[in-house]
């Protein structure tokens, strides 16, 4: 579960780019798209207007494909059951329970080595009912928060729900440390970076996985619908990405 309680700090496109990062390694992956609300997994991977195939034995996710030569990533959103994507989704907690339900059981994801989940901000409905289907099944929980004190504040509250659901911490990405001037490339943190260590040493044992630049490479990919780890795998940021995958699939594995 790819967790930040807080909206903006790029969790989707963590969860987008971890995801690819693992089936790049050899792992068959699944990409769930939890957030009934704000749902950007297709529009991450460029799938504006996609469509799932409804049949007897259930919903089949979309085959997206990451290239040439590359595996695919079998992926499940509302956005693919929604007639206009740029309608507002304005559901009580009841019908959110039905869609996450549905999302589990009814869509064919076969046999996968990792289902990733895109969840929601907060610590509410969504979160809570993923967990209560999870239950009985290994899950793990990756937060994502930006360096700032208030992003990490409310990080440390996701990593509490997680605590009390008894629900292991893979670690935290912390996106969005750094910019490197485009003329002398300097890189400079945007945030004090003992700020941010003195919050997470509130969580015991939470390491931090990767550490992600405010990258222009990033922003463009995300806004043509480019999964940069797949689509550049040159790139700096991507290579801190397939970092990340290895140490959360050892952690897994452990």
């Amino acid at each position: 579960m790819v967790l930040a309680n807080k909206g903006g700090v790029g969790k989707s496109t963590v969860a987008a780019n971890i995801a690819a990062a693992l089936a790049m390694s050899g792992l068959s992956v699944g990409l769930a798209d939890v957030d009934v609300h704000g749902p950007n997994a297709a529009r991450l991977a460029g799938i504006q207007g996609g469509r799932v195939r409804i049949r007897d034995s259930g919903i089949e996710p979309y085959l997206l494909a990451l290239g040439a030569d590359l595996p695919t990533i079998k992926l499940a959103s509302l956005t693919f059951l929604l007639e206009d994507e740029d309608a507002p989704v304005v559901w009580r907690d009841a019908y959110k329970y039905d869609y996450i339900r549905q999302l589990f059981g009814s869509f064919n994801w076969g046999a996968l080595d990792c289902l990733v989940l895109d969840m929601p901000p907060g610590t509410g409905n969504e979160l809570i009912t993923s967990c209560d289907l999870l239950e009985g099944h290994p899950a793990f929980a990756l937060l994502v928060t930006t360096p700032e004190a208030i992003a990490l504040s409310d990080a440390i509250k996701a990593a509490r729900f997680c605590e009390e659901r008894d629900i292991p911490m893979l670690g935290v990405i912390k996106n969005m440390t750094a910019v490197t001037c485009p003329h002398c490339e300097h890189a400079f943190a945007i945030y004090p970076d003992h700020v941010a260590e003195s919050l997470l040493a509130r969580i015991p044992g939470l390491e931090v996985l990767a550490q992600l630049p405010l990258s222009a490479e990033l922003a463009s990919c995300c806004d043509q619908g480019e999964i940069i780890v797949a689509k550049r795998p040159e790139a700096e940021i991507s290579a801190r990405f397939r970092q990340a995958a290895r140490l959360i699939r050892d952690k897994v594995h452990a």
